[in-house]
């Protein structure tokens, strides 16, 4: 069966139904009616309340931990909604995942470690997900192998570079990874950049050591001095290693220091440790809400980018045929 041979349709769960919205909205098709259930022992249940023989599903539910439910309690619930849009004969059930938890753990670094990506992904499979779609993950080429589904993602690049675009016409930007593994991915957004601005954009990267939770590492490999830094991740969680990076930027002679992640988690003090002048500007998508931010000095140099146009359009080509790829290039 082609993809265009069966009805789109969305699902929104509980805590991710105002994205889904705007992504119906830009879509415009109208959320579709499920039912979500306590039981007095905290089990739950959910089911779709309309028709889903024969359509092509996309249920959106981003995996972040909040004040009502954890992360473990929101994949529980995609997992068994998905197994039940299965039982209900739906032609085909994608998890649009704008932020994916269970992501960063996606190799051994010490004995017997768990590879938590691959484990995740047979969870999707084993009730009969079709494809899934997130934002950003951590490792891409890992989270493409740990699957056997389709799974695709999205760069939140243009998203980034549409924004810091009028704050870096009257400097030189360098654009720095907060360390290695990132490299790739600050390389893309590099070359991004430097075709919509027309100018060159430089590269650097900070040397990073994680052990036991401890982060350690302060030489900088690039040149800054004098220049625009934009440190460009995937995610920020306690802000610890974008304000080491920034301050390893500051130290080096950078002008001005920007900073870009895809998904704000604001766990532990990150309120507290982003609030200092390290940083000038943070730019975050809207995959995680960053309701931990409050409103002091962090939550007043964060600028929040909606992506649910660029996750409509990516279902409208999912459903139809159309090529994601082409989503993430120059335009």
């Amino acid at each position: 069966m082609k993809d265009t041979d069966s009805e789109l349709q969305l699902f929104a769960l509980e805590g991710s139904q105002d994205f889904g919205e705007r992504i119906g909205a830009y879509l415009g098709i109208p959320l579709s009616a499920h039912e979500e259930r306590e039981f007095e022992d905290a089990e739950h249940k959910a089911r779709p309340l309309d028709n889903v023989r024969g359509r092509d599903v996309f249920v959106i539910h981003s995996l972040y931990g909040d004040s009502r439910q954890s992360g473990n309690d929101k994949l529980c619930r995609l997992l068994f909604f998905i197994g039940a849009l299965k039982d209900a004969s739906a032609a085909r059930v994608t998890a649009v995942v704008p932020y994916l938890a269970y992501a960063r753990k996606d190799r051994k670094t010490k004995p017997r470690d768990p590879v938590t990506t691959r484990y995740l992904a047979a969870l999707f499979e084993a009730v009969g997900t079709d494809a899934v779609l997130t934002m950003d993950v951590h490792n891409l080429a890992a989270y493409q192998n740990a699957f056997r589904i389709r799974a695709e993602n999205l760069e939140a690049n243009k998203l980034f570079v549409n924004y810091f675009l009028p704050l870096l016409r009257e400097g030189e930007t360098v654009v720095v990874s907060p360390d290695a593994g990132g490299i790739k991915r600050v390389e893309r957004f590099r070359q991004l950049l430097s075709h919509q601005s027309g100018k060159p954009v430089g590269t650097a990267f900070a040397e990073k050591y994680r052990s036991g939770g401890t982060v350690s590492g302060e030489l900088l490999v690039g040149e800054v001095r004098d220049k625009i830094a934009l440190i460009v991740d995937d995610l920020v969680s306690t802000g610890n290693t974008l304000v080491r990076t920034a301050r390893a930027c500051r130290a080096q002679g950078a002008a001005t220091v920007y900073a870009a992640a895809s998904h704000g988690l604001f766990t532990a003090d990150a309120p507290t440790v982003l609030e200092g002048d390290a940083i000038e500007r943070i730019a975050v998508t809207d995959t995680v809400p960053p309701f931990r931010l409050g409103e002091g000095a962090a939550r007043q140099k964060l600028s929040l980018l909606s992506s649910a146009a660029l996750f409509a359009e990516a279902i409208r080509r999912m459903h139809g045929g159309g090529s994601l790829t082409a989503l993430a290039e120059f335009s």
